[in-house]
């Protein structure tokens, strides 16, 4: 007798089991007609369903999120019955959902192309249309595969042996045709709708493995909306123009090659761009961290005890020298700060000591992963480590915090998820560490939720912590709507003690130090990709590698250019001259594909005016305006944010404090 709650509290009892579409049917025939699955406390299951137990249900529509995946899923299978209906020879191997889409591997003479597109789409609309209900039958091990080898599909075959004994096996049949699925699926192939596309082909080995069949892969994407679709199909276009690899091209700030894969040869102006970042974040840290350099290359026995040798030596790279010495080139920064930390005696009024490093790192990734600037092999990370007592952790976690999203926020993103990833499967130290540093944690992630007022989102990720503790991931979204986790903040209650790093603390006892890892832009060379992206190579004024191109009409403007140009030097400003035997129109389309954010273009007039004539990125008109003003203009506009915010702070400090600020340091104006 299974007791059903509804999501308004309700119950109802039945006297046997029962499937969900009698229960929905049993509420109202529209509400049933618009239903596709449903959710058995929070498990996705089919509406035909048996219900036997008691549970809380929950009936989807297309319009659910969690209708996504089966709206993608059911599109996979109708690819498969279209592909096999127009060529009955072909085999169907496997087509799983994946993100913003699915794909089906298929086994044929003939590779398929995209030629082979538009008569499958058309098979697919004719499919959907036709409106076959999705039936599950569960039938015995030898009679699936009895069935599948007499249909010569002898890779269902192979899948049937996989499957371990004791599970159900599941044919669904969407009318004549049908497949071996966990499933769920929706009601019928009409819900699928009409918002498809098939994307590309590809090649891919049989369970990826080289030494099997080479099958062919078709990709395709579905949505519950063709408004979806289309948002989609512009985001791609979008993210197409902005590729980082053709703007590094375009830009010319960097690029790759086959003698060095995976590791970037960056151009002047790239390696500006890159140097500006580190400067940024240098200013940032300074007053607060200690900044360090660990030794690039460590020997094997260092990694065995950090534990890295276990958990991460598929992707070291390694060398043997003539004395039989194995040493690793180091993939973190981590184990070389902590033999810093335990360089001399600490004691607890030195805590927190917070140790930062722009440390160089390599860690191998296969070819086929390697992307541009997102996937390399050897990197720089803005690495920081944070040694504190368990009482100070939950506050650096929140200073950590703060100076992330504010960075940020200084790069123009602003919408932000922070997910706390727990403890995973595989993991070293006890459970009782794990527990509390997963309380503390927890408490901090509410409390980065309530600071910002419920504008900064947070999450779980379940078993996606590090190793050696939980960590906060940072996912920032970008101008077109993806997400890239960048930051993290990683607490780690069992690196110190491996080393037998410690602090004496206020009873005179020892005691090992909290860790806590912490990134903010990850990879720089990552973050730089994500920025070329983010602003299509449209960098922030302060940002750009070449700020300001001073361009001449005719010949005769040249010294005056050269006035312009070395008077922007003074400044400060980023800027290079085209004094080029070009027509102007010819010099604006070179400097506009380079991105360059300004031209300040003269000729004989403003050269007796004293003037520039003023061309902005993107704009197809052009203002005039006197030297000086536009170059004091100029360079306000080039100032990094955190240098307007030190000189606002500096405005605010009484005159007297000022000038003993400016005493011991750094003028506290930009």
């Amino acid at each position: 007798m299974p007791i059903l709650t509804f999501p308004d509290g309700n119950t109802r009892s039945f006297d046997e089991a029962v499937t969900g579409r009698a229960v929905v049917e049993g509420i109202a025939k529209s509400l049933a007609k618009r239903t596709v699955a449903m959710a058995l406390d929070g498990t996705v299951r089919d509406l035909g369903d048996l219900i036997a137990h008691d549970t809380r249900i929950e009936f989807l529509d297309r319009a659910d999120p969690r209708s996504l995946e089966l709206i993608r899923h059911d599109c996979a299978h109708v690819l498969a019955e279209a592909v096999q209906a127009l060529w009955p020879e072909t085999q169907v191997t496997i087509g799983p959902v994946i993100e913003n889409g699915f794909y089906y591997d298929f086994s044929r003479d003939r590779p398929f192309t995209p030629d082979d597109f538009p008569a499958i789409e058309a098979k697919m609309r004719e499919i959907i249309a036709r409106d076959s209900p999705f039936t599950k039958e569960v039938w015995a091990r030898a009679d699936v595969r009895a069935l599948f080898s007499e249909k010569g599909e002898a890779y269902k075959v192979e899948l049937v042996d996989a499957i371990p004994p004791g599970e159900d096996l599941n044919i669904y049949r969407q009318g004549d045709w049908f497949d071996l699925c966990r499933g769920p699926h929706m009601t019928s192939t009409a819900k699928v709708g009409t918002a498809f596309k098939l994307m590309k082909v590809a090649g891919a080995y049989w369970r990826g493995d080289s030494n099997n069949p080479m099958l062919t892969r078709i990709y395709g994407t579905a949505w519950a909306t063709k408004e979806d679709l289309d948002a989609y199909l512009h985001r791609l276009e979008e993210a197409e123009r902005r590729d980082h690899r053709r703007l590094g091209r375009e830009m010319d700030l960097f690029h790759f090659q086959e003698e060095g894969p995976g590791v970037v040869f960056w151009h002047a102006k790239g390696w500006t761009v890159f140097q500006e970042l580190i400067a940024y974040m240098r200013r940032r840290l300074k007053g607060d961290y200690q900044e360090v350099n660990a030794p690039q290359i460590l020997d094997k026995a260092l990694w065995e005890t950090s534990g890295h040798w276990e958990w991460y030596r598929e992707n070291m790279f390694v060398t043997k020298t003539e004395d039989e010495r194995v040493f690793a080139i180091k993939p973190m920064n981590c184990p070389g700060h902590v033999l810093i930390f335990k360089h001399g005696l600490k004691s607890y009024r030195d805590l927190p000591l917070r140790m930062a490093e722009f440390g160089s790192v390599s860690r191998y990734e296969p070819s086929g992963a390697l992307h541009g600037l997102m996937r390399v092999r050897a990197f720089t990370q803005d690495d920081a480590h944070v040694f504190c007592t368990e009482d100070q952790l939950a506050a650096e976690c929140l200073k950590i915090n703060d100076l992330i999203l504010s960075t940020y926020a200084d790069f123009g993103f602003g919408d932000i998820v922070v997910k706390l990833s727990t403890r995973p499967e595989k993991r070293v130290g006890s459970d009782a560490l794990w527990d509390h540093a997963e309380e503390v944690m927890t408490r901090v992630l509410a409390q980065i939720e309530e600071q910002s007022g419920g504008r900064i989102k947070t999450a779980i990720n379940p078993g996606e912590g590090a190793f050696y503790g939980p960590k906060f991931e940072y996912v920032l979204r970008d101008a077109i709507g993806r997400d890239w986790q960048c930051g993290t903040t990683q607490v780690d209650f069992n690196l110190p003690e491996r080393f037998g790093a410690f602090y004496v603390d206020a009873d005179s006892g020892k005691k090992p130090p909290v860790m806590v890892h912490r990134a903010i832009c990850g990879s720089l060379e990552r973050f730089t990709g994500i920025l070329i992206e983010h602003f299509a190579g449209h960098f922030p004024l302060w940002l750009a590698p070449v700020q300001v191109v001073v361009a001449t009409i005719t010949g005769d403007a040249d010294p005056y250019a050269r006035e312009v140009v070395a008077a922007a030097d003074r400044l400060g400003l980023r800027v290079e001259s085209d004094l080029r035997n070009e027509k102007i129109n010819y010099k604006v389309r070179e400097h506009s594909l380079a991105k360059v954010p300004v031209m300040l273009v003269v000729g004989r007039k403003e050269g007796e005016e004293r003037t520039v004539s003023i061309r902005r990125f993107g704009s197809q008109q052009t203002r005039t305006g006197g030297l000086d003003e536009t170059l004091a203009a100029l360079v306000a506009e080039a100032t990094a944010p955190d240098r307007i915010r030190a000189a606002s702070v500096a405005e605010s400090v009484p005159s007297a404090e000022v000038a003993l600020d400016a005493h011991h340091g750094e003028s506290p104006t930009p």
